[in-house]
Order: C-alpha cells, then structure tokens, then sequence
C-alpha cells in the first residue's frame, strides 16, 4: 500500500530545506506538517528509562536492547513501520524526520543522536537488500518508484542530520572554553554520543551505497547529478572542518577519499568535483595536502589522470592580476600544485605548459609552486644519465628557468629557487655542466639584502661542496699543478697528433673533440658574469692581426678569451671576412662558427695535396690510430674535469670571505648557517676555512644559546673525532688541530678558545690520552718543537679552568720543568707557564664556601723562588720576552703568594742593585754617554736603554698590581673576617637578638643593614686611605722610583728610545692609579704626552691608561674628555684603532658623558682601516640598543659633520648618516627628528648644511604623521629649496607616498606639499636675478670650507706645537660669580738636563703652562669606593 501510494508522487531533492515546505507542481512531495518543539516529546510514548553507557561492560546487554529496541526519546511509530515496512517507512514518516531537523538546534540531544543512529539503521538495511530488489525481474514500476523515493528521503535525512552535526561540530571546535564547563576536552569526554567516532562509519555506509548499481532505479538511465551532489556534499563539508589533517582523522579523511573516488568513476562525478576542489583550495588553505593525497591516489589507484589535468588546467587558467589581489586562494593553489608534485611528479611534468604562465605573473607564492613542481619533476623524473633527447632538452630547460630566478625580483622566489637547487644537488640531479655557471650566481647571492636568501645560498653552497664530483679535497694550489701539467700533456698530444703525416687525425675531427668545451664558455658569454671575472681582451688593429691573435688563443686551449675576442671582433669587423653579416640563427652560432673556420684553416693540409693511400694502411696502423685518438679525447675530459675543479674550488675561496663577514649578522640562522659552512669546508681541506673556523671563535660569548651552541658543536666535529677520547692517533690528531689555532693568535682568540676547550673538560669530552700527551710535550718525554711545548702548556692551562686538578696534581712538574735555569732560553713558555698555574690559583675547590680562607701559598714556596730567581736573572740581559713574563710572573705571585708584596719588593731591590752596578761599571770606564744611541745618558753616566726599560716596566707593574691586591683580595678578606666576627657574636647572643627581634623585627634588620653598610664603607675608606697615604710616600719602596719615571716622561728628547718611552709612558699610568691626588697633579703631563708623543706605542699605552683612569678617578679625567675624542683622529690607525676600543668601552659603561663629541666615533665609519670600520660599527650597534641614544645624539652628529671646518667630505657624509639612520626604527623618533631636522635650516649657514640635511630627510622612513609635521614646518626650509639639490632631496621623500600603495588622503597632501615646493623653487629662481641685480637686503656668506684631502676627517699631527694644544675654557657654575680672579702664581717647573745642545728647554719640556690645564667643573661620583676594576 505505501509502494502504491508513493507511486502517485516522487520525492524531488531540495536546494535547500524550505523548499520542502512549499507545493513545487503536480506530483512533487511536499512535508504536509512541520511538528513543533513542544509537539516532539508528545509523540513519545512508553515509560521513560536511563540510557545506557556503552563503554561500560555490566550494562552490555541494555546497549545490545539499545540496538535493536526503539528508545523511548523517539517516535515508536517510525520504528514500528521500519520493522514491518522497511526502509519504505520513511514514505510515511518523512515529516516527523524533517520536523527534527527543521527544529535541530532546539531539539534535545538524545533525540538527535537517536535519530542518527535509527537513519543509519534504515539505510543500512536498504543498502543491504536492494541488490536483491533490483535483480527481481518482475519488479513493477510503482515499488521501483517507492524504492527510489525512500532512497532519496533516507539519504537526504541522514546526510541532512550528519550535515547539521557536522557544523556544530565546526562551530564547537572554534571555542576555547565550553560555555557552562571547563572545556571542550572535557565536555566530549563526558558525552555518550561523539559525532567524530560517528562520521567515518557513516561515510563507510554512504560508500557501500554508491558501490550498488543504482542506475536501475533511475530506469537504467544515468543517476541524477543532484542525488550524486547529495551524498558528495557530505564529504565536502567534513573536510571544510580545520582539524581533518590531524592524525586521529585519518581513517575519516581515507572514507571521504574512497567515498569521492567512487562517485567519480561510477557517476560522472569529474566536472562537479573539479569546481568544488577550485572552490575549496580558494576558501580553504587547510585542504590543499588533503586534496593533493585525495588526487594522487584517485589517478594511481582509480586510473583518473584525467582529473589532474583538468585541476592544473583551471588552475593554469586564473588570471594572474586577480591571484595577486586573492592571497587565501593563491596560497592554497600554491600547497595544492606543490603536494601534487611531489605525490605524482610524472603527471605534473606532463601538464607542466599549462602552469608556465603564472612564472611571468606578479603573484610570488605561484612562481614558488611552479618552481617546484619543476625541481620534483627534476628530481624523481628527468634525473640518470639514460633519459632520451626530448627529456634532456626539457631537463635543460627546467634548469634553465630554475637559473633565471635564482635573480629574481621578489627575495622570497629567490630564497626557494636556492632551497630547490639544493635539494637537487643533494639528490645528484644536477649535471656536471651546469656546476660551473651556477656556483657564481650563487656566490652574488651572497650579498643579498634579504636574510633568507643569504641563508638559504650558504645552504646551497655547503650542498655543493659535500656533493661535488671532483675530489674530496680543494685545495687550489695543489688543483693547479696537476692541471698544468695535464694541459701540457694534452699539447704535446695533439702536437704530436698533428705532426703525423698520413695517419693524422682531421681538422674537422679535432674541432669536434673541442667543440663541447668551446660552446660551454661560449654560453657564459650571455650569462651575467661578476666584475672581477671579466677578462681584459683587447681587440687587434687589424683583421688580420684578430684573426692570428684567436688562431693562437685556440691552440693555447685558452677558449674563454677566444670566444671572447671573436664576440668584440664581430662588432667591431662588421661586413669583413670572415666576420660578416651572420646568416646562423643567433650569435652563440656565429662565433663557434667563425672559430671553427679559423681553426680549420690554420691547420696544415698535407694530407689533402697527398690523399693517403688505404691500400698502403695495414691494420695495425688503423688501431694505433684508433688508440691515439681514444687516448687524446681521454685527455681532453681529464683537462676539462681539472679545470672544472679547479674554476669550483676558487669560486668557493671567493664565498669564503663574503660568508665570514656575514658571520656575525644579526640574524641567527644566518651564523648558524656561516657555521656550517665552514665546518663543511673543513672538512673538504679549502685552506681558507681555517680562518673562518677562527672567526668564528667570538661567537661563542653569544647571548643566544643557538649560536653558542653552534660554535660548540662545530668544534666538536671538527677537533673531538670518536678516537679522540681513548686511541692515542686521536689524541695525537686533536692536540695538534688546537695547536694549530694557537700560533699567532691574539689573546682575544685564545680566551675564545679557552672557553671552548673548558666546556668540553667540564662535559668530559676529553679524554686522559689527550691530557697525558700534552704533558708528554711538556716535559719532552715527546719530540716536538718550542712552540708546539708552549702550545701544551698554553692547552693545558685552558683545560685547568674546567678541571683545575689538572694543573693542581702537577703543579711541581710545571715549576720544576717550565721555571727552571734553561727559563732565560724560552720567556714565552715560562709566561704560559704562569697562565697555566693561575688557572690552578682561580679556583682550585670550586665547592669552597664563602667563609673559607683563601688559596694562598707561604712566602718560601718553591714557585716564587724560582720566579724571583729567573727575573732577577733575566733582568740584566736584553731580551724581548722578558717584560711579558715580568707581568705574568708578578702577577702570579700577588694572586698566590702569602705576602706578595714583600716578594716583590725583594725583586725591586735585586734589580735595582743589578741597574747600579751596571751604572758604576759604566762610570769606571769613563765610556763616552753619547756614543750609542742604545744607551741613556746623563752627565757621562751611561746605562744600557733596556735596564731602564726593564725596570721601569717592573714598577709600573708592581704598582698596579698593589693597588689591585688592595682593592679586590685585602679588602674582600677584609670582609670575610667581620662575617666571621658577626656570625661568632651572633651565636654569643642568640638569646638576646630572639628577644630583641620579638620586640621589633623590622626596626632590627633596618639596624643590621645600616650597620653592615657602615661596616663596608669603612672597609672600603681604609683601602683608599693607604692608597693615598702610604704608598707614594717617602718610605715607601716605589716613591724612590717616581722621579725616575718622571724624568723619562719629562724628557723625550734624552729619553728617545721608543721602547723606553713607551714603558715609562705605561708606568706612569699605572702610578697614576693609586692615588688620585698623583694622578691629580700629573694628568696634564700624561695628556701631554699623548697629544705630543712621536711614537705610537707611546700614545697608544697612554689611551689605555685614560681609559683606566676614567673609571678610578673619573672626576679628575672629566674634564679631559675632549683629548681622548682627538685621538679618534690619529694618523696612526693602531693608535685610532686602540682610541676606539677605549672610547667604546667608557661610552658603553657609562663611564664618559655621551655629547657632540661622539661624531668622532661615528667618522670612523668610513676609516680606510676595515678592522677600524667594524669597530665603529660595532660600538652603534651596542649602543642602539641602549634606549634612545643613537636617536638623541643623531641632530649633534649631523650638526658637527656638516660643518665646514669639520672637512667631511659629501659622499662620506652619505655613507656614515645611511648607517647612524638605519638604527631609527621607531615612528615616533622619526617624527620627532622631522621637526629637529626641519628647525635646523634656520640655524644653518652654508649650502652644503642645507644639503646635508636634505639629504637626511630622505633618509627617515616618513609616516603620514611624519609627513604632516613636514608640512608643519615647510617655512623652516621653503626659502631653502631654490636649491637644486635641496629640492631633489625633498622630492625624493614626496615620492614615495606619490607612488601607487599610498591612501588617498596621504596621496593628496603629498601633492599638496609638492605643489607648495615646486612654487617656492620657482619662485627662488624667479627672484635670483633681481637678488643678484640690486637687492638691497645682505645674503648670509657662506663659510669659507677647507678642502679635504680624503674622504674622512683630517688627522691631527703627531707632534703639534705648543699652540695647537688648547684645553677648552672652564665652564662656570650657574651659582658662580662672574667675577675675574687673579691668575695663580706661576708655579715653578722642575727640568732635567739634557745631552742635546741644540735643544731648547721648550722642546724637551712636555708639560703644559698651568693656565693651559683643564678645571673640573662636573664632579662624577662613583657608585662604590670598592669598584673593582
């Protein structure tokens, strides 16, 4: 009866859900009553009971009754008709269905879930029994109709439900919190019914349904398209879901896979499918990898490759402007082409024309997906020597196309094409030819502005190296001989070829063995070469001078320059033999073709006057002939392989020094990568990667634990082998790696590597064959040269800083040994040799506590025995290493000893006597004082120069190293003994402090910290009084020295040694230290000399001491800031080089007042010195980051090196402001310098000031609030812009927002702006001639401007005159009375006499006049009295 009754109408699919509800035409079903919400539970009957929990095993039956029994949340009516109708019930209880899904949102969850569950059942069973209704052959009309219409009504409900499920799935999943719960995690944990367990038993459901031949309800015709839509929309929807490409989804996502690939191939599904994938890879980015897999395994498994071609078709087809505008869909277009490339690379490549176009689009993301495709295609497809013509040519070209981005316009295309070039040079898929033309390309990717394009071009050329198919090492001097010899080896066989008279090889034949070699240089003629590479060929007068002149290049094999000239000559020679019109299809042709005419016609024709004779060629003649040319084309590829390896391994030395500069770029991947690189190339032998591997040393105080990290693993690899920790060839192999590293290097290098080797002692990384072997060489128990012993104790005092019982348990061994009698032989290994053993002194218990006493050895140890001895020794002979070890040895001594200064003061004595007897061995001579200019002399007294320099040298460093004893050791023992004290008066009063604290706490500990204060201020006020009182006074041991020091410094005429000058220099610095009153009265001399001093060490020592006086004695050096900025200008560069560091140091430390004068610092920027360059660039750098500095300090800097008689050149100007300006980031600095930059054109005087700033405008990057407050101040510079520079200046800035990208009302008040300066600069040129003719008003004059020289500011003179030295007129308190007070007395000055007859007493003197010394006005206050330097 329901077949029958449905026969008299057919269920027509909806477009959507209301079209149900109203009447569509005769015949059409329509819902009759849509039940409400408060209708549904009426409709339930029987009693109500819980539902069962199916995960839990006691109620297994109630979920098996759940099964087959209705649950009373749900009409028992439907389920009464489905058992006894089948799936024909839902003809009748359609509505109560629809009723449900019309109220979905309000309809409680049991009933949902229910009706899912029952649906599935329906259609389950359905699906089940409609091979068997099908096959009936007397299945009448009306129950086929029945049939199709519950199918469609079946369907449509559960795809219906399984559609609204899925949304508020979607819809749930995009809330973090669930309302009413704690989350969503939990809130599907407690839930009976999970729709994502649900979904892929559904879709299995759906596809064991479209497996049936349903076409025969549909009559045997085609299934309609939107019953197909129906089910496939389902899918569609599932996968719009975010989270489908999560794991746990698979199985999901495999069910849709299978689900559409049956529609697809049973139900003409490809068109429909084919708009949705575009439509969702445009909306959707998630689903590009979905459907690349999806596709992949429709055209493998399904045998649908015509699928593929159609979506690349499409996507081939976008318009490339409207993908520029359409990011989301260009980056799912972009994954998509991408994973199907690498799926099914053989299926891309055949439809890869079709993609071709979107390379010349504007969209990078396209360019990037078709560029890949083009490198898997290369990779999977066209890569082995075996492929045919046409895969060659398209191999060719793909590489081709993958080289011409490697310059492309969008720094992202580039950064990728390098990544895709890497990988196919990783897979060997690159050829041999192309090695040559690639690798320069990639090196000037090197100097890239885009960080990730110099990233990834390290990547590819650390990818060349460890797969290039030349050798294992490249080494280009040893590359060079081999192909030199090679080459003429392969001269003489082609000479001896030639000279072959009836069995010689043909001119034509030659040409061809050659022809491979000539196009391929050829080729790089069209290629951008870079400067360097350019060979210089000048082109012949004449044609017949040319044409001799290639004729001999080609003989020489010296094909580069042949080609080259043969180019020039064919546009130089036009119209004449043989270089006339060319009738060949491009030029490449015409010049291989114009070689080969000349090479062939320069060769001898004997054979062609005299044709050989084959009856007279016996065979043996044949195959010695056969022989000889296989031998000579196995020599040609043998030269061409070397000079391939050759061209190869210098292109990489050429990478080396631009990779080493980017190693220490802001970027961390970058150094990661520079570090790679050279571990790479290491590992290859290149010679020049033992300076990148020592360049990269100070890299290992970064503060980003990546790169440190780095730096560490590098080392590891490359010193610490697998053998290096047990078998004696490792050891041997590390020991002398280090050892290497150390030769010549700078102190900095060995405390970078001393930080490296302690980290690997401290993880245990180096083993005791390495410890044991290190100390073999020390004690010579193992043959090796002086300085590979100085190595191993230099090693081995680095290793004592990780392990300090290293040095510990052998200490006797290093005294014994290394200070020794033969210690006079070998200064530096006795130097080391203290190093070591301070290591040893720093820490030797790391687990010691605070109150522990320090590690101090008695006076009568034996290392101080021996260190007196050896320097009391060495003091009387000339020797350089001497002074060195001095320093290391009193050092040692005051770190060590138990009463280091007694030591030293025996030390004092010892040579002292040693310098008078020398003195009254001189006087019993009577030897003549001026006789050698080795000598010092006084009065006929005469003493060898490096007496005095040794002992000077001895109590400079005596001095200093008192002071600092004070300072950290007595005063930090100080200190200990009162915690003592406190902690012993603590426990004597424990009762009484419990009482006190119970009474007031707070008042207590207040009292506590007031008195350790006070007690610390005391300390630290005993410290200073004997520094000031004690030590330079007349009792002491080092007063007795000062006039000597004093009379050195005091006369640099009698004292012209430059050596002693230089240590009497130091010296002074060093007693300088100790009190502030000495260095008072004698910092006009020390600055004096560091102005006047002819000899750089002098100068150089003096900064240094500056620098150190600046922070003990800060107020007193204040005043003198001003000579330490002069000497930025020093003509020395080792003197500017070392006035940097100190000047970096101070600034950096807050030690010194940043003002005006650090354009000083920023004229160091275009130094020619490049060490003096990186310097300066450093130290903005450091300081950029301190807040605002750079930002505040920029209008003084610009003001200074503008200024005329600075004498900084215009384009020297431009380069230091590109680098100060690229540290203003902010947009509220670059408003703020806008208006100080725009004030300053009323200040300003000259033109060039105008231009200047000018040009610094165009250097900020403007705002539209930058380009107001331009606006706001235009009559600031309008009167400035009749200037044609100035004007181009500002027109340069207006550019920018007149380009397309601006807003349109930024757009129109730069328009606004230009037409303001346009009137007021033709107005300014209006005007200029009446100005000139008779204006009556004064026009400012220009300041006269000195020429410059160079391009940076001009150095002062080594030795100025009294005059030149000016100290800057005191500054006046604002509380100081302007009254004039009478000039001090002068003060008399005490001279020493002089040798020189002919000198002055002015040109000897090198202090100043009294009234020529600064007065401190801006008092510095120290932050602690006990700072320790």
């Amino acid at each position: 009866m329901a077949a029958a009754a449905a026969a008299a109408w057919e269920f027509h699919l909806p477009l959507a859900p209301g079209d149900l509800l109203r009447a569509g035409g005769y015949g059409r079903y329509v819902v009759q009553e849509v039940l409400s919400v408060r209708e549904l539970p009426s409709a339930i009957t029987g009693p109500a009971r819980p539902r069962p929990v199916r995960s839990c095993p006691v109620l297994l039956l109630a979920y098996v009754r759940d099964c087959f029994l209705p649950s009373p949340c749900f009409p028992i009516a439907f389920w009464t008709a489905f058992r006894a109708q089948g799936a024909l019930a839902v003809l009748q209880h359609f509505d109560s269905i629809y009723s449900l899904l019309h109220h979905f949102q309000a309809v409680e969850p049991a009933i949902k879930e229910d009706a899912v569950e029952l649906l599935m059942k329906v259609v389950s069973y359905h699906c089940n029994k409609l091979p068997t209704i099908l096959a009936d052959s007397g299945l009448s009309r009306a129950d086929r109709t029945a049939h199709l219409n519950a199918l469609k009504m079946n369907c449509y409900l559960l795809t219906g439900l399984a559609d609204a499920f899925e949304m508020e799935s979607s819809k749930s999943g995009l809330l973090e919190v669930h309302p009413g719960r704690k989350n969503k995690k939990t809130s599907a944990k407690n839930s009976v019914f999970l729709w994502e367990e649900e979904r892929e038993p559904l879709l299995q459901l759906l596809l064991q349904l479209l497996q049936l031949n349903l076409r025969q309800l549909w009559g045997g015709l085609v299934v309609e398209e939107e019953f197909v839509s129906l089910i496939t929309g389902s899918c569609y929807r599932i996968l719009e879901n975010p989270s489908i490409g999560l794991q746990k989804h698979r199985a999901t996502r495999e069910a849709i896979t299978h689900l559409l690939a049956a529609a697809l191939g049973r139900y003409d599904h490809m068109f429909s499918a084919t708009l949705k994938i575009m439509q969702m890879l445009q909306h959707f980015e998630h689903v590009a990898p979905v459907f690349a897999q999806a596709v992949s395994l429709w055209a493998t498994e399904y045998g649908l490759k015509s699928l593929v071609g159609e979506l690349l078709r499409e996507i081939g087809q976008k318009c490339p402007q409207e993908l520029s505008r359409d990011t989301s869909g260009v980056k799912g277009y972009a994954a998509f082409i991408t994973e199907l490339a690498e799926q099914i690379p053989a299926l891309v490549l055949s439809n890869m024309s079709v993609l071709l176009p979107h390379l010349d689009g504007e969209s990078y993301m396209m360019r990037n997906a078709v560029l890949a495709a083009m490198a898997e295609a290369l990779v999977q497809v066209l890569n082995g020597d075996q492929l045919e013509e046409a895969a060659r040519g398209t191999r060719d070209q793909f590489l081709g196309t993958l080289q011409t981005h490697i310059c492309d316009v969008n720094s992202f295309v580039r950064s990728r094409v390098l990544q895709l070039l890497a990988r196919i040079v990783q897979c060997r898929a690159l050829p041999l030819t192309l090695f040559r033309s690639l690798v320069p390309l990639v090196v000037g990717r090197l100097k890239d502005k885009a960080v990730v394009v110099v990233k990834n071009a390290i990547q590819l050329l650390a990818a060349f190296l460890s797969n290039n198919p030349f050798s294992s090492t490249l080494n280009s001097a040893d590359l060079a001989e081999p192909l030199k010899k090679e080459m003429q080896k392969l001269q003489e066989m082609r000479d001896r070829s030639r000279s072959t008279a009836d069995l010689g090889v043909t001119p034509e034949e030659e040409w061809e063995a050659m022809l491979p070699e000539v196009r391929a240089v050829t080729q790089q003629l069209f290629q951008p070469l870079q400067e360097e590479e350019e060979d210089m060929v000048e082109i012949g007068e004449t044609v017949e001078s040319t044409l001799q002149q290639i004729t001999e290049l080609l003989r020489k094999l010296n094909y580069r320059k042949a080609a080259r000239l043969t180019q020039k000559a064919l546009s130089c020679f036009q119209g004449k033999e043989p270089f006339t019109s060319p009738t060949e299809e491009n030029e490449e042709a015409t010049i291989l073709g114009v070689m080969k005419r000349l090479y062939i016609d320069s060769c001898p024709r004997e054979n062609s006057e005299n044709p050989p004779n084959g009856n007279n060629l016996n065979s043996e003649e044949v195959v010695l002939e056969e022989q000889a040319q296989s031998e000579l084309l196995k020599q040609q590829m043998v030269v061409q392989y070397l000079k391939d390896a050759n061209s190869f391994s210098e292109k990489i030395t050429e990478a080396m020094d631009l990779i080493s500069k980017r190693m220490y770029e802001n970027s961390i991947s970058v150094v990661q990568e520079a570090i790679e690189f050279f571990v790479t190339a290491s590992q290859f032998e290149v010679p020049q990667a033992l300076l990148g591997v020592r360049r990269m040393l100070p890299l290992v105080w970064s503060k980003e634990p990546g790169v440190r990290e780095a730096v560490l693993s590098a080392y590891r690899r490359l010193y610490l082998p697998d053998g290096a920790r047990a078998h004696r060839a490792g050891a041997q192999s590390l020991v002398q790696s280090l050892s290497l590293i150390t030769v010549d290097a700078s102190q900095a290098t060995l405390d970078c590597l001393e930080e490296i080797v302690s980290e690997f002692v401290q993880k245990n990384e180096i083993g005791p064959a390495v410890i044991q072997l290190l100390w073999g060489r020390f004690t010579h128990k193992s043959q090796c040269s002086p300085q590979e012993r100085r190595a191993a104790v230099m090693l081995l005092g680095m290793m004592a800083r990780g392990n300090p019982e290293i040095i510990g348990s052998n200490l006797d061994v290093l005294v014994t040994v290394g200070l020794s009698e033969k210690a006079q032989e070998d200064y530096c290994l006795a130097q080391q040799v203290c190093h070591a053993i301070s290591k040893f002194g720093r820490n030797p218990k790391p687990a010691q506590g605070k109150d522990t006493a320090p590690f101090r050895l008695p006076q009568d140890h034996t290392l101080f025995g021996c260190l007196s001895e050896t320097l009391s020794r060495g003091f009387a002979q000339p020797s350089s290493g001497w002074s060195p070890f001095m320093e290391a040895a009193v050092a040692l001594i005051y770190q060590l000893a138990e009463g280091p200064e007694e030591i030293c003061a025996h030390i004092l004595q010892k040579c002292t006597e040693q310098a008078l007897k020398k003195l009254q061995e001189a006087d019993g001579q009577k030897a003549d004082a001026g006789g050698s200019p080795s000598r010092a002399s006084e009065g006929g007294s005469s003493l060898p120069t490096f007496l005095l320099t040794h002992l000077v040298s001895l109590v400079g460093h005596v001095a200093l190293q008192q002071v600092v004893h004070l300072e950290v050791a007595v005063s930090a023992e100080l200190r200990r003994r009162r915690t003592l004290q406190e902690k012993t008066k603590k426990r004597s009063l424990g009762s009484t402090k419990k009482q006190r604290q119970s009474l007031g706490s707070e008042t207590t500990v207040e009292e506590e910290l007031l008195v350790g204060a006070s007690a610390d201020d005391t300390e630290a006020e005993l410290i200073r009084s004997i520094c000031e009182t004690e030590l330079l006074e007349k009792n002491h041991l080092l007063s007795a020295y000062v006039p000597l020091v004093l009379k050195i410094c005091n006369n640099p005429g009698l004292y012209s040694d430059a050596l002693l000058s230089a240590a009497a220099a130091l010296a002074l610095g060093k007693l300088c230290m100790i009190s502030s009153e000495f260095c008072d009265s004698h910092l006009r001399l020390l600055f004096t000399m560091m102005e006047k001093s002819t000899v750089p060490g002098v100068r150089s020592n003096l900064i240094i001491a500056a620098g150190d006086l600046a922070i003990r004695f800060p107020n007193q050096v204040e005043p003198w800031t001003a000579h330490l900025y002069a000497r930025l200008r020093d003509p020395c560069p080792s003197v500017r080089q070392t006035a940097g560091m100190v000047m970096t140091h101070l600034i950096l430390k807050d030690m010194v007042k940043v003002k005006g004068q650090v354009s000083e610092m920023a004229a160091l920027l275009i130094d020619p010195e490049q060490e003096i360059t990186g310097l300066a660039q450093t130290f903005f750098s450091e300081l950029s980051k301190k807040g605002n500095a750079i930002y505040n300090l920029l209008p003084d800097i610009i003001s200074r090196l503008s200024d005329p008689s600075c004498g900084t050149e215009e384009k020297a100007f431009h380069t230091i402001m590109r680098h100060l300006f690229s540290y203003i980031t902010k947009d509220k600095q670059t408003e703020s310098l806008v208006e100080k930059l725009c004030q300053r054109f009323r200040i300003a005087r000259t033109d060039r000031q105008y231009q200047d700033l000018a040009f610094c405008l165009t250097l900020l990057p403007l705002s539209e609030r930058g380009l107001h407050k331009l606006q706001d101040n235009f009559d600031c510079f309008a009167d400035k812009l009749q200037d044609p520079t100035v004007y181009s200046c500002f027109q340069t800035v207006l550019g920018r927002f007149l380009r397309g990208g601006s807003k349109p009302e930024t757009k129109a008040l730069a328009e606004e702006l230009q037409q303001m300066m346009s009137a007021s600069h033709n107005r300014g040129l209006d005007s200029e001639e009446p100005c000139q003719g008779g204006s009556k008003t004064p026009m400012p004059q220009p300041a006269k401007q000195k020429p410059a020289a160079s391009s940076r500011r001009q150095p002062l003179s080594p030795a100025n005159s009294d005059e030149d030295f000016v100290t800057p007129q005191p500054r006046r308190l604002r509380n100081q009375k302007s009254t004039k007070k009478p000039l001090p007395r002068k003060k008399t000055l005490m001279t020493f006499s002089s040798d020189e007859e002919n000198s002055s007493e002015d040109e000897l003197l090198a202090e100043l006049r009294p009234e020529e010394t600064p007065t401190k006005t801006t008092p510095i206050t120290r932050a602690s009295a006990r700072r320790q330097r």
